[in-house]
């Protein structure tokens, strides 16, 4: 993790920097997993968070690039992959922690799945829905009313 946190901070690219962040998330993950496991849920919430800091600053910068996610998704495509693998193994660990322990992760978890979303808006942007077609054969209308 530490290779590639390094490889990332030497990167100017926001684009070539994304591209790392779902083996950088893995091995990080990989840490904060071990780190709940053994108890040391201090260690892994900072762990969590510093995960979380770097997606959201990638997520600003790829932004700022102006860049149509929709058309070229590179980049973007990899983060939100990596942000999907993420909030699903911060789900496997969230049940072992006590309930004072989950409020805190909770934020995270919220911060990376807002994250998340803004990242599949972009690269899946809401089209206006078409009319449906009308058929040469109409289907008959089928009413049924129950009553209590």
């Amino acid at each position: 993790a530490a290779a590639l946190r390094a490889r990332l901070a030497r990167e100017k690219s926001p684009v070539q920097k994304a591209k790392l962040m779902p083996r950088l998330g893995d091995a990080e993950f990989l840490q904060i997993e071990g780190d709940v496991a053994a108890g040391r849920i201090p260690e892994a919430l900072r762990g969590l968070e510093q995960y979380r800091d770097q997606a959201l600053e990638l997520s600003k910068e790829l932004d700022a690039t102006g860049i149509n996610a929709e058309k070229k998704p590179a980049g973007f495509k990899q983060l939100e992959i990596s942000l999907r693998d993420s909030l699903r193994r911060m789900d496997s660990f969230m049940g072992s922690l006590t309930a004072d322990q989950q409020t805190s992760f909770l934020r995270v978890r919220n911060d990376l799945d807002k994250t998340n979303r803004h990242l599949i808006l972009q690269l899946f942007p809401a089209r206006p829905l078409a009319a449906p077609e009308k058929s040469a054969r109409q289907e008959p209308s089928c009413a049924i009313a129950f009553s209590s």
